[in-house]
């Protein structure tokens, strides 16, 4: 890059810093999800569990060794607004023909503000507004791959996508796999094939996903002004070898992958906005900020999501209120009627029956954060120093922030400042919907609670408070858990069964008469605080009589301390390949 004449040095300097700072970040995040294939291709799953949650702290170690770095060579607190200023316009030049614009300037905001006030939170010193386009960045590899039928037909060009993965295991039977696929599409189209339009072509991201025991391929059928989008799991049969499990051709069961409430994708990519822009065309309704937090780039979906929140706020009239439910006694939580989720505070006093600080709730949400949540625990976005404008909240918001958490709060005449802040997407509380829910609908949720109870067990997530209240229905009404100041790792807790009474006054007295210690569990007792004498406990009893047992728990733990990896699957288990083929025979 050409340097304008008059620029200040240390401008040039810090600039040059930041934008290595950036690409140091990037070329370890790069290596990491390249290293996903060679994971998967080893079957070596406690890995995968491992390399995800360290992956999540590598963003805010190479923040604050940029951070440490302005402060040492350049005495960051004591520069003048045109350095600053400057600095940020010669970033914005060396951006020109770099890979990861929109990443290199989230990195560029993060580095600066945790040196510069909140007063110069604006576009002058930041980037609140993207200022490089990431249309058309040319990528090596591309971006996607393309295939044409028409000159092979269908078996072939299958057989070359799967060989491009160059995976290093074989397929038990990639011929009966891509009958398999076949017969499955042919059946999404009704039973016949269309007309083949002269651009018929099938598109494929050049880079697997990979999460958990799985490589997904993802793409989609061009044909004409018509597409078509496709996901395909690949995992390993109990020989090691592979197999495709199913394929997902609607574009809410794809959507359903890049849900929150699931652990972050492994992608090589050279280019992320092109992996965005391409999963956008597949799935329009899903939040550009959602699917770059799932691609494994958390710090970009914040940015994203709150540009798109400011916007929305220019947008509305609405007013922030609190949240529709039972009242907290760990968190405050808001939410605005108009966007889609909510907000969620540390009470500066936590009720005394929560043995819980402060530090330990915000330890709880970080274990969340870097755990599989297989489906089952929604993801947050943890925010510093939110500002909102204080005429869209109610006075009674106000009034529950100013009394409740305090310590979190700075007000001027037009701002209210959040120091702490949550933000997940909001889902009505289970005990809501039970309250209006039909038979049918009530039977499906309360079966898929204890669902909800069994994966997080096995996913070595015992939930701790289990109450209604902490669970919620998502829009494809599965039952998912958001309270998370109780929860602990499965491996931590002491299942026992209650002791029986030494006579019949101690089995009636208010205390009980066996000693209990700290991670003592008793699942006897869950019936006790959770169901009520109606149909909730029957339907309850009926499919999972076994949760109030304190050996199933126990057969968990087992398990989890063998060092066994459950397999999690995000789609429904009939639309497995193998569950089709036993229909069929049987």
């Amino acid at each position: 890059m050409l340097i304008p004449a008059g620029q200040h040095p240390k401008a040039i300097a810090i600039a040059r810093a930041l934008i290595e700072g950036f690409d140091k970040h990037y070329s370890i995040f790069q290596d990491m999800s390249r290293a996903a294939k060679t994971r998967f291709e080893a079957g070596d799953w406690h890995a995968v569990q491992a390399a995800s949650k360290e992956r999540i702290r590598y963003y805010d170690e190479r923040v604050d060794e940029c951070v440490a770095r302005l402060h040492d060579e350049f005495h960051a607190d004591w520069l003048d607004d045109d350095i600053w200023q400057q600095a940020k316009l010669l970033f914005v030049g060396m951006l020109v023909n770099h890979k990861q614009p929109e990443l290199a300037e989230t990195f560029f905001n993060s580095v600066c503000c945790k040196i510069l006030h909140r007063n110069y939170f604006h576009n002058d010193f930041i980037f609140v507004r993207p200022a490089i386009s990431t249309e058309y960045i040319e990528s090596d590899p591309p971006t996607y791959r393309s295939y044409y039928p028409r000159s092979g037909g269908f078996r072939q060009t299958l057989r070359k996508i799967l060989d491009d993965f160059a995976w290093q295991r074989r397929f038990a039977d990639v011929e009966r796999d891509i009958d398999y696929v076949l017969a499955a599409v042919l059946k999404h189209l009704g039973g016949s094939w269309p007309e083949v339009e002269v651009n018929f072509q099938i598109q494929v991201l050049s880079s697997a996903f990979y999460r958990n025991k799985a490589a997904y391929i993802i793409g989609k059928a061009v044909n004409g002004s018509v597409e078509y989008p496709f996901a395909v799991p690949v995992l390993h049969d109990e020989q090691g070898r592979l197999y495709l499990d199913t394929i997902l051709l609607q574009p809410a069961r794809i959507a359903i992958l890049f849900s929150l409430n699931r652990a972050y994708f492994m992608v090589d990519m050279a280019s992320p906005s092109g992996y965005v822009t391409f999963l956008r065309s597949m799935l329009p309704f899903k939040p550009k900020a959602e699917l770059y937090t799932m691609l494994g780039l958390a710090k970009q979906g914040k940015t994203v999501f709150y540009r798109d929140l400011m916007s929305h706020l220019r947008h509305s009239r609405d007013d922030f209120i609190i949240a529709p439910g039972i009242r907290g006694l760990v968190m405050l939580v808001f939410t605005l009627p108009s966007f889609p989720y909510v907000f969620k505070l540390i009470k500066d006093e936590i009720a005394p029956t929560k043995d819980v600080t402060q530090e330990i709730v915000r330890a709880k949400y970080q274990l969340v954060k870097q755990h599989d949540r297989v489906g089952r625990m929604a993801d947050t976005l943890e925010f510093s120093n939110v500002a909102l404008p204080k005429a869209r909240f109610t006075e009674e918001l106000l009034t529950e922030l100013r009394t409740l958490a305090p310590s979190l709060l700075e007000e001027n005449e037009s701002e209210v400042v959040i120091r702490h802040l949550y933000i997940e997407r909001r889902m009505e509380p289970l005990n809501l919907f039970l309250n209006r829910a039909s038979t049918a609908q009530l039977e499906a949720a309360v079966t898929d609670y204890g669902n909800a109870i069994r994966e997080l067990a096995t996913a070595n997530i015992f939930p701790g408070d289990m109450l209604f209240k902490n669970f919620g229905i998502t829009r494809y009404g599965r039952v998912v858990f958001y309270d998370y100041d109780e929860i602990e790792y499965m491996t931590d807790c002491h299942f026992r069964d209650i002791p029986e009474a030494p006579s019949p006054e101690m089995e009636m007295a208010s205390e009980p008469w066996y000693p209990v210690a700290r991670n003592d569990v008793f699942p006897e007792e869950f019936a006790r605080f959770l169901l009520g004498p109606n149909e909730i406990r029957r339907v309850f009893l009926q499919h999972h009589r076994d949760l109030l047992t304190a050996r199933f728990w126990q057969a968990k733990q087992e398990r989890i301390r063998g060092g066994h990896v459950e397999d999690f699957f995000p789609y429904p288990i009939e639309l497995r390949f193998s569950e089709q083929a036993k229909v069929a025979s049987s």
